[in-house]
């Protein structure tokens, strides 16, 4: 039998969908509506982790928190908030809970937390595997690609994940950038600490700075409580500041002496915090260009950009399109329940034909919703949305700039043939008057699988 989890909370389908995404995992899960409820389970068996809201009736979630700490200080508390009641999960965590996650939830950062929980808390023997089975999951693997674009990124990756500099990641909307951060993170030896993220675009400048460096009680209007940033949250392991680029002047100037002195103030404070955070930041904008606009402080920059990774769009990468789509077509037909589901060559090259503007993020949102409306075991081009059908064809046709080699001509003609028509090497070979044998050597002697 697996370890013990209880789920508290009012709401049905809260509980009910937590209990959906720990499934599978080799957990004994049960369920209580209430504190009193769960402390009624508790009294009969132990539990290894309790996850509970805070607002409930009868008995709230402080509540039971506090009769578990009395009565069973072997079990771990994990505190489910909604934005409005961070701050109370944060008194929490001063009183002994072990983390909180906010609503709405994500899966896969509460499958992660579970797992990291158990194994902190109660499981040190199995420290080894859960590092393993955590770097697998942000392993190079879990970033598909073969291009040499990719390559590069992946040699970066494993350079720096060790050490301790900080990282600029660069690339337009929807390459991966998070998904890179949290490879760097979970292949360094910060992998067992907390990893914090926060779009920085998605907050106003006070809002931001009271979210990274926290504040005091009244330090502005609604300030009621003391609240921990983020910051100091992340002490000990990494925090990744999406959108770096739509940060304010004012604020990028005390992000820089956190970055030199590893020490801020919580607003409204004047007693020093003292952290240990690795800092990996992104942006879709290129930062050089902001500092020549004055949109970026130049000194902020050079202190970001100890090591850059810059992410390739999909458009420059089209040979891992179809390694992409398959990808994302086993994934969702495993939750569609449509397991002979397969893309035709036809449909494929339309895919890898198209220029990505959304990147791996659009691809994955197309797939996933060609896989929804299938009705057949084939997804072919009468399937793809519209756009792609009619850009696809329109953009299988070869640049020439003044300057390009013949041979770099020549490659481009057998690549932009090959992906119209799906692949076909014969056919491909007819088009172009040459030989099969003549072709496959091209092919490899330019590197085009």
């Amino acid at each position: 039998m697996g370890r013990r989890i209880l789920i508290v909370d009012d709401e049905k389908n809260t509980r009910e969908g937590l209990k959906w995404a720990l499934d599978g995992k080799n957990y004994d899960i049960s369920l209580a509506t209430d504190g009193q409820e769960a402390a009624d389970l508790l009294s009969i068996q132990p539990f290894d982790l309790v996850i509970t809201d805070l607002k409930m009736p009868v008995m709230d979630g402080m509540e039971l928190l506090n009769l578990i700490l009395k009565k069973y200080p072997k079990t771990i508390v994990i505190i489910l908030t909604g934005h409005a009641t961070v701050e109370n999960a944060v008194e929490a965590m001063k009183k002994g809970a072990y983390d909180y996650i906010e609503k709405p939830i994500n899966i896969d950062d509460l499958n992660l937390l579970v797992e990291h929980t158990l194994l902190e808390k109660n499981l040190p023997e199995e420290d080894e595997n859960l590092r393993q089975s955590l770097q697998r999951q942000y392993s190079m693997e879990s970033i598909i690609g073969d291009s040499p674009a990719m390559k590069k990124v992946f040699e970066k990756i494993i350079h720096v994940a060790p050490t301790r500099a900080t990282v600029l990641i660069q690339g337009e909307s929807g390459t991966g950038k998070e998904l890179i951060a949290s490879a760097i993170h979970y292949n360094s030896p910060r992998w067992n600490k907390p990893l914090i993220k926060l779009n920085c675009g998605a907050l106003t400048p006070t809002l931001l700075e009271s979210e990274l460096f926290g504040h005091e009680k009244g330090a502005f209007t609604d300030a009621h409580r003391q609240k921990i940033g983020r910051f100091e949250l992340a002490d000990g392991g990494t925090i990744f500041l999406d959108e770096i680029s739509e940060t304010s002047l004012d604020f990028q100037i005390k992000l820089l002496r956190v970055l030199q002195e590893q020490e801020f103030e919580r607003v409204g404070g004047v007693k020093t915090v003292h952290v240990d955070v690795r800092v990996v930041a992104a942006t879709n904008k290129n930062l050089k260009v902001c500092v020549e606009k004055g949109t970026f402080r130049e000194d902020l920059f050079y202190r970001l950009n100890v090591i850059q990774i810059n992410v390739p769009p999909l458009r420059e990468r089209r040979e891992d399109i179809p390694l992409l789509a398959e990808h994302f077509l086993k994934e969702f037909c495993a939750e569609n329940n449509k397991p002979n589901l397969r893309i035709s060559p036809q449909a494929k090259a339309l895919l890898q034909g198209f220029s990505w503007h959304g990147n791996v993020r659009q691809l994955r949102n197309v797939i996933e919703g060609m896989v929804v409306m299938a009705t057949g075991d084939e997804i072919t081009p009468a399937n793809l949305p519209e756009e792609i059908r009619q850009k696809s064809e329109k953009e299988q046709t070869i640049t020439i700039k003044p300057g390009i080699s013949l041979a770099e001509m020549e490659k481009k003609l057998i690549e932009t043939t090959l992906i119209r028509e799906g692949g076909n090497k014969a056919k491909v070979a007819r088009i172009l008057g040459m030989g099969r044998k003549t072709l496959y050597r091209k092919m490899q002697k330019y590197g085009i699988k």
